[in-house]
């Protein structure tokens, strides 16, 4: 799709302003949604996304443009328009390309554009049938996404490499009601793998039955006390913690300009001795893994904070530059519509050594958070604000009931010294992460964790 001919035309154009790096990064992708709501398929979309950007810097200036017309008129147009907004003398030439392999460590064994759309059809009919078995599960909203993108990069460096990622993923969402109040619960799995996931990965029927169980046990739950408790949160997606109150001010995108409550903080306690967190792009067929990264850098398995210290941040080329750093394989893009910049992949604690039984059982009167909601988050403060989708009262070390409109409120730096214990099963959920280059696949992950002390909002 992208020669290195016309790669080579095109980054010496960008290069002809006085520009001293430049890149080109192609793509080419196929989407396919199926939807299931209320018993009936109601939407079958497919589409292909495709076009390229061209970057350049000079020193710590970045420009970038992108089209769709892939021609090579087309990219040579577009590298001009980078060029012009570059002022300086013509200096530099893009290299010759080095002849590279990128290895594959993905393996697909059955492409979703291979599998029959009524082979995808018929997971969500098998999701729904057990939706419609809870009587107080009034609505079922499910989705079958998958997608396949081939991109090609290449750099004024020499770089000249491609690669191809696949991703399959599955939604259920129930709804129960009793008439007057709706409860929600959700199983939102999905793997770098192809139709193949529903062999090795993805039961439908019990993401069904997850998703509903949740939904009609919040339906009966009592409101949750507010006030400062012990919490435990599960393992699995109660990582999105980590995730958006800790790993955004990880980012090379917020600290180098000083905006992260982190810059400046390498080698320092930051955490508990129990805190270790990762942030891996090398797990094989992982929702946040790839061969190379958006800038054609190798993935990296980064230890961000290790017994409580803190070792890395995750950088990007640019941010490389500003930081005086190398990169860390974490540059990521939504696509070709917008510049990589840095970004998490699978991001975890990493399992201790402490017994889930015992956390609960010396924890006293708190909250225990079975599985986690959305929220929101300020990097530069670490404020954050979650939603407790599925939560139950803790009282003298004893789970008493279920209950229901729990938030956790707290400041990332604070929680991080505050978690006294780490279980021993570390497991990862998927979502999709949103930032200045787009949305991404991301997993997050821990295990059970225990904080001593946090704000739980619920009823007053």
């Amino acid at each position: 799709m992208l020669s290195q001919e016309t790669a080579a035309a095109v980054l010496d154009a960008a290069l002809r302003s006085g520009g001293d790096f430049a890149e080109i990064f192609l793509e080419d992708r196929r989407n396919n949604v199926l939807s299931m709501r209320s018993n009936r398929i109601e939407t079958v979309n497919s589409n292909r996304l495709h076009g390229a950007g061209v970057r350049v810097y000079s020193g710590l200036s970045s420009v970038y443009v992108y089209t769709n017309d892939t021609s090579l008129k087309g990219l040579l147009d577009c590298a001009a328009r980078a060029a012009a907004a570059i002022s300086g003398p013509d200096l530099h030439k893009a290299a010759a390309f080095a002849a590279s392999q990128c290895p594959n460590v993905h393996i697909i064994k059955e492409l979703p554009s291979q599998a029959d759309a009524r082979k995808k059809a018929e997971k969500l009919k098998a999701a729904n049938a057990i939706l419609k078995m809870y009587p107080e599960v009034v609505q079922g909203i499910i989705n079958y996404t998958d997608s396949e993108q081939r991109v090609w990069i290449a750099n004024s460096e020499g770089m000249f490499k491609n690669d191809l990622r696949v991703y399959t993923r599955f939604v259920v969402n129930a709804v129960a009601s009793n008439g007057t109040e709706n409860q929600t619960g959700s199983c939102t799995p999905g793997a770098m793998q192809g139709f193949e996931l529903f062999d090795r990965t993805v039961d439908p029927e019990m993401c069904a039955h997850t998703a509903a169980r949740t939904a009609v046990t919040m339906l009966h739950a009592p409101l949750c006390p507010s006030g400062m408790m012990p919490v435990v949160i599960d393992n699995g997606f109660g990582g999105v913690i980590f995730h958006e109150a800790c790993g955004h001010s990880l980012e090379a995108t917020s600290v180098a300009p000083g905006n992260s409550e982190f810059s400046g903080k390498l080698g320092q306690k930051i955490a508990s001795d129990r805190v270790t967190a990762i942030d891996d792009g090398t797990i094989p067929n992982a929702w946040g893994s790839e061969n190379i990264d958006d800038e054609g850098n190798e993935p990296t398995k980064l230890v961000l904070i290790e017994n409580g210290i803190l070792k890395n941040y995750m950088i990007d080329r640019l941010n490389s530059r500003k930081m005086g750093m190398p990169v860390t394989g974490s540059g990521r893009r939504q696509g070709y519509m917008f510049a990589p910049t840095s970004r998490m992949r699978n991001t975890y604690i990493a399992a201790g050594n402490d017994s889930e039984t015992e956390m609960i059982a010396t924890m006293g009167d708190g909250l225990y958070c079975r599985k986690m909601g959305g929220g929101s988050v300020d990097p530069s403060t670490g404020k954050f604000n979650f939603s407790v989708q599925e939560g139950y009262l803790v009282k003298d070390g004893r789970i008493v009931h279920p209950v229901r409109g729990a938030s956790l409120i707290g400041r990332g730096s604070e929680i991080l010294m505050k978690i006294d214990r780490v279980g021993r099963d570390m497991q990862m959920a998927q979502g999709m992460c949103g930032s200045l280059s787009g949305s991404v696949p991301t997993n997050v992950g821990q295990p059970m964790i225990r904080v001593s002390s946090l704000t739980v909002g619920g009823a007053k």
